[in-house]
Formats: structure tokens, C-alpha cells, sequence
């Protein structure tokens, strides 16, 4: 693999990084292609940029055969800049470096490699054994990785990227003292959330939230606030609602509970070995994971979620307890905090719960990324302090 020091004569490469910066816009068209990463390709022939692709969804055409199928005869002898390097084993679809090399491309430029064992390299290497030329453009990497936190972090480390979504008052209630919650943020905050549920493949609560408030956490495309554009190119992933994942130690979720009955997976993680007294539907799964303490084994979840379904990036949306737990144990990656200008007062309910602390020493603390107003209300996106 190469990089531009190898081309240093050719004037034609100044524009490389237009075409990959290109890629890369091309690959957030779409909000998640879970469990596939989110990847754009650019193909020019000459000067000219001939065609584009992306990946619209995990088993449709990949961002390299979109762009190959839609350039045609023009893909011969074109270079092709790659998002992420391009996939070598056969899955739902057969693989794009196979693609690449029918097509005839005579250069191939990627923004890195693909941390999937069975590609890492491997795609590189069938390139460049059938005679093209990949060149490496490290200076986008991490904008690549970026757009793939999950994708990555799945596998590198086994886990998925976590998010976790809390909403409160300017005093920092969720709810009052008698449960209602309906509405603390602004719909403009809420249409944001809708967003954040379509980009992940799982949102996660647990049982007394579904007790409690008897939630869908579905997406609902209507409050998405997405133009006609965006609509059509988010058709694909939006098809396909995230699996919703309740922690229920005891197996509690009642059989008319409405994340139930909502269209999608739903996998229900328990301590229990025993069957759920009801009969449930076939999207439904109960799992069978590690005790611990406060039920079940959060890194066990997390660690099958990964394993054993593939998926890149969970959102939390759960109540302080099962919230706190989360961010005790340091299984968030990023924490995404909704503000409202309400005061609720000292009855009502807190944010999280967590265990106190002997000295600010011990205090969790956290480096505060972005800071946005949507609506009448604040969001604050905060990851781990290095």
C-alpha cells in the first residue's frame, strides 16, 4: 500500500483529498447500515467525477458497486477512492475487491483498513495482487473511523460504542414525584432523538421503565424532521426498526407491554433459566446472561450483543438506576444530555443514581464535546476524560 509521497510528480493527485473528503460525505448519507459499516466511493476517470456510491443498508449493494454499476464503461482504467478498505469475503453480497478488479479500476485509494479479521489487509493484498495500485490517505482515518465508532470499537474490542440518552430540568428531574415526565424537552429535542435512534442498532432500557412508562422506543420516521432528500436516501436503512433490548433479571415484562408489540427484534436479557409466563410473539427472545449484584451482568449484555448479534452501537434510554449502573461500571462512551429550562423542584425525580462519593477525587469525570441549543433546550454530548 502506498501513500501520495510515492506519486510526488503527479500534479493530478492535489485533488485526491477533494474526491475522498467526497467518500466520506458520501458514507453519512445514510444514518447506519448496522452491521455493516457506513462507507462512500468516489470513481473519476481522468479529471471528472464519473460516479458515486454508498452503502444504503446491510444485504443492498456496497458503496464500491453502486459507483461501479452506475459508472460503467468509465470504470476502466478510473481510480477509486474508498471510505474504508474494501471487503474481500463473500456475506450477503459478494466482495468489492473482486468487483473493483472486473471493473478494471486501475488505482484504488482508501481512507484506512477495515478492522474486520477477515478483511484487514486481505482486500488490500487481493488489489494489489491483480495488479492495481491502493494508495493509503491517512490524514482521513479518523474521520472514516468517526462515521464507524461502533464498527470499530465491535471489532477491536468485543463491545459496542454506548451511548446514553438522559433528559432533565435545569435542576437536574427527569419527572415529578407522581411519574409524569410528558413533556420536559421540546419537540425539536425529541425529533433529535428520533435521529439517534434511527443511527443505532440497539436501544436498551430496562424492565421498570417498561413497567412504568410502557415505552415503543421504536423510530418514528414521521418525527424525524427529515427532508424529502434525506427521506429517500434513508428509506432503506429506516425500513428496519433497531432491536429494542430490555434488562429484566426476573422476567417482569408484562406480555401487553407495547415495546412488545412494536415491529422489530426484541430481546429480553435475563439471570433467569425459566420460560416467560406469557406467550410471546416471534420477534421476541428471551437470553440467558451472568448475575450480578442489581440483576443482570451489563458487561455480559454488552459483550453478547456484540458476539452473538453483531451490533455496533447501543442506546441507552433507561431510568437512574439501571442509567447510573451504567456509568459506575464505565461502560459509557458517550453520554448525550438533553437541558430543559424548567426547574422542577426537590421532590421530583433525580437524573441518576448513583453510589456517593467519600472525596471530588473519586467523582466521574467526563470532557464535554459539543454543546448545541435545539429548540428551547441545550444538548450537550460528553465522552470518557483521557
Amino acid at each position: 500500500m502506498k501513500t501520495l509521497e510515492n506519486l510526488q510528480k503527479d500534479k493530478s493527485v492535489l485533488e485526491w483529498p477533494v474526491y475522498m473528503r467526497r467518500a466520506i460525505d458520501l458514507a453519512g448519507i445514510v444514518l447506519s447500515a448496522t452491521p455493516n459499516p457506513r462507507v462512500g466511493c468516489v470513481i473519476i476517470n481522468g479529471a471528472e467525477i464519473v460516479s458515486e456510491g454508498w452503502h444504503a443498508a446491510a444485504g443492498l449493494a456496497h458503496a464500491e458497486v453502486m459507483a461501479i454499476e452506475k459508472a460503467g464503461e468509465l470504470a476502466q482504467g478510473g481510480i477509486a477512492f474508498v471510505s474504508l478498505e474494501p471487503c474481500s469475503f463473500t456475506g450477503r453480497t459478494g466482495p468489492c475487491s473482486q468487483a473493483l478488479i472486473e471493473a478494471g479500476l486501475s488505482k484504488v485509494v482508501i481512507a484506512g483498513l477495515d478492522p474486520d479479521a477477515r478483511v484487514s489487509g486481505s482486500g488490500v493484498k487481493q488489489l494489489e495482487d491483480a495488479g492495481i495500485e491502493v494508495f493509503h490517505l491517512p490524514e482521513f482515518e479518523p474521520q472514516a473511523q468517526d462515521l464507524n465508532r461502533g464498527y470499530f470499537k465491535r471489532h477491536t474490542a468485543g463491545l459496542p460504542f454506548v451511548r446514553l440518552k438522559l433528559a432533565m430540568s435545569l435542576d437536574g428531574r427527569t419527572a415529578l414525584a407522581s411519574g409524569e415526565s410528558k413533556w420536559i424537552t421540546s419537540s425539536a429535542a425529541r425529533s433529535d432523538v428520533q435521529r439517534i435512534r434511527a443511527s443505532s442498532s440497539v436501544i436498551l432500557t430496562g424492565v421498570n421503565t417498561v413497567i412504568d412508562d410502557d415505552p415503543t422506543l421504536n423510530v418514528r420516521t414521521e418525527d424525524l424532521s427529515l427532508d424529502e432528500e434525506e427521506l429517500n436516501l434513508n428509506q432503506d436503512c429506516l425500513a428496519q426498526q433497531p432491536m429494542r433490548v430490555i434488562l429484566d433479571s426476573q422476567l417482569q415484562t408484562p406480555g401487553t407491554a407495547r415495546i412488545l408489540a412494536a415491529t422489530g427484534q426484541v430481546k429480553i436479557f435475563t439471570t433467569s433459566s425459566g420460560s416467560h409466563p406469557n406467550n410471546l410473539a416471534d420477534n421476541v427472545e428471551i437470553v440467558q446472561v451472568a448475575q450480578e449484584e442489581k440483576g443482570v451482568e451489563l458487561e455480559s449484555v454488552l459483550e453478547s450483543l456484540a458476539s452473538q448479534f453483531a451490533c455496533n452501537d447501543v442506546l441507552v434510554e433507561a431510568g437512574p438506576t439501571l442509567s447510573g449502573s451504567f456509568i459506575e461500571k464505565n461502560l459509557v462512551d458517550e453520554l448525550i444530555v438533553y437541558v430543559a429550562p424548567k426547574i422542577l423542584g426537590s421532590d421530583a425525580k433525580p437524573l441518576l443514581e448513583i453510589s456517593g462519593l467519600s472525596s471530588l477525587a473519586e467523582a466521574t469525570q467526563l470532557e464535554i464535546k459539543e454543546v448545541t441549543e435545539i429548540g428551547k433546550d441545550i444538548k450537550a454530548i460528553l465522552s470518557k476524560s483521557n
